[in-house]
């Protein structure tokens, strides 16, 4: 994605108005698209660094079993500032279902920080907030749930190229409401 930015000030064109007494329409229609096309170059220039630190990345999910089924798609992006700073967003989408039991559907958002005090260990931190939408099957007499939790994880791994193996822990952890089975999880992540 490029963006476009037309600088051309007073004094250019009032330069321009100068020369078009000296020179014909024609060489002033070609000095103005020169300039321009000299200010959208610059401007690609500085855009395009801003994406040359941003990273993509996320997970997928898939669980299934006797009856059981889920699947999980969590894109996110970051922004490295440097070798050592990291900060970015993802998007979390979940379904779940259990036959005979419940079905649940779970959306939200993260915020994510990274820091590598070496280039091998990645420590990170992780709000993510999720609506959780769960419905029961009407034979079992449970009332359907909808609502919001919030999480927060501090994690350490280790890294090699683009790929993180490591653990996270949910400080943040209700067993009563919390979509994970544990407040320690293992995780995998992948930045391109």
């Amino acid at each position: 994605m490029f963006y476009y930015i037309y600088n051309i000030s007073f004094s250019t064109i009032y330069t321009m108005k100068t020369f078009s007494t000296k020179f014909n329409l024609k060489k002033t229609i070609l000095l103005i698209l020169i300039s321009v096309c000299f200010n959208t170059v610059n401007a690609q220039e500085k855009t395009s660094d801003f994406w040359n630190h941003v990273r993509f990345g996320g997970g997928v999910g898939l669980s299934f079993g006797d009856g059981f089924f889920s699947g999980t798609l969590a894109p996110s992006a970051i922004y490295e500032f440097n070798n050592q700073f990291a900060l970015g967003l993802g998007l979390n989408g979940t379904y779940n279902s259990r036959k005979n039991f419940y079905k649940s559907t779970i959306f939200g958002g993260s915020l994510i920080g990274l820091f590598h005090p070496i280039n091998e260990i990645q420590l990170s931190a992780e709000f993510e907030e999720l609506n959780v939408s769960r419905k029961w099957e009407d034979n079992l007499g449970i009332e359907d749930q909808n609502y919001w939790y919030p999480a927060l994880f501090i994690g350490a791994g280790y890294r090699t190229q683009n790929v993180t193996f490591g653990i996270r822990y949910d400080v943040l952890y209700d067993e009563n409401k919390s979509i994970y089975a544990d407040p320690w999880m293992p995780f995998v992540r992948f930045y391109f």
